[in-house]
């Protein structure tokens, strides 16, 4: 696998020798001091150019940075830019995913100065790499706070608590019913997501919402008590229903601790009902036994 170094000296040089090329900028986990270096984080490179057309039609440009065995750019259906909502103005901005045979990876797009001065797709993970034509911003150096835990107004906090107990209901009856890819994918896109979101707000009680949770909240390990963490790990099932019951008792332990801590460090109430209405439920669609020892089995 290249180094860094070798990286980087490819990037900037492939910069310096492109006229189209205006300028280069690193942007991601390698600009954040937050974040411990390994060999699997990305190169997140954008190229400031007059245009993007050449860029797209021709992509003969990329060989330089090394044989690619796998590659994903913006308008791939499925791909990121379905997911970002960035499939348009692709005359403004364009990007590729690029995985090399070393195992390094490379996502590097262009775009236009006007874009880059809109800064719509930049963030406070910005760190200069070249400046051919000084049209970069000043910024100050790099930091992750757009990206910290932010302090949840107590609507929300509350909607939270309830669409954590109304989803697990459907999960329930797709458990009754033996709909276990429903019941599953419910318990992951809703329920388990919000016990998430309260255990950000939970980290963030803990570090005055001064740090970041990471992507999809890899750094729970990091930031979570080790007691809750490995709660944390039980509420994962396997595709049994006995482990798929388990996993959602503890799941309401989970969210009912980190929801009580959250709601005394902002002065809010919790609100007891919605997990009322839930354990009621369960009584009635025969899953009390799971529950009637209370949370944590």
């Amino acid at each position: 696998m290249r180094t860094e170094n070798e990286m980087f000296h490819t990037i900037i040089n492939a910069a310096k020798s492109d006229d189209r090329v205006l300028a280069a900028y690193l942007k991601g986990s390698r600009t954040n001091p937050n974040v411990p270096k390994d060999i699997y984080q990305d190169y997140d490179i954008m190229y400031v150019v007059k245009e993007t057309e050449s860029f797209r039609k021709d992509l003969s440009w990329l060989d330089i940075f090394g044989r690619v065995i796998l590659k994903q750019e913006q308008d791939d259906d499925f791909g990121y830019g379905d997911r970002f909502g960035l499939r348009s103005h692709y005359e403004e901005t364009y990007s590729w995913l690029l995985l090399f045979e070393d195992g390094n990876r490379l996502d590097i797009g262009v775009e236009t100065v006007e874009a880059m001065r809109k800064g719509s797709h930049r963030n406070k993970l910005f760190l200069p790499l070249l400046d051919k034509t000084d049209c970069l911003p000043k910024l100050p150096p790099p930091t992750d706070e757009d990206f910290h835990v932010k302090k949840p107004a107590e609507r929300k906090f509350h909607g939270c608590c309830n669409e954590f107990f109304w989803s697990l209901c459907d999960v329930a009856k797709g458990i009754r019913r033996d709909e276990l890819p429903f019941a599953m994918t419910t318990y992951y896109t809703q329920a388990h997501h919000m016990l998430e979101v309260m255990m950000e707000w939970y980290i963030g009680s803990m570090t005055d919402y001064s740090v970041s949770c990471g992507k999809l909240n890899k750094y729970f390990k990091r930031y979570l008590p080790e007691e809750i963490y490995l709660q944390y790990l039980r509420t994962f099932p396997d595709s049994s229903y006995e482990s798929f019951w388990k996993a959602i008792n503890i799941s309401c332990r989970l969210l009912h601790d980190t929801a009580v801590v959250v709601a005394e460090s902002l002065s809010f109430t919790y609100p007891e009902d919605y997990e009322h209405g839930f354990l009621k439920y369960m009584e009635i669609v025969g899953a009390g036994e799971y529950f009637h020892a209370g949370y944590g089995i």
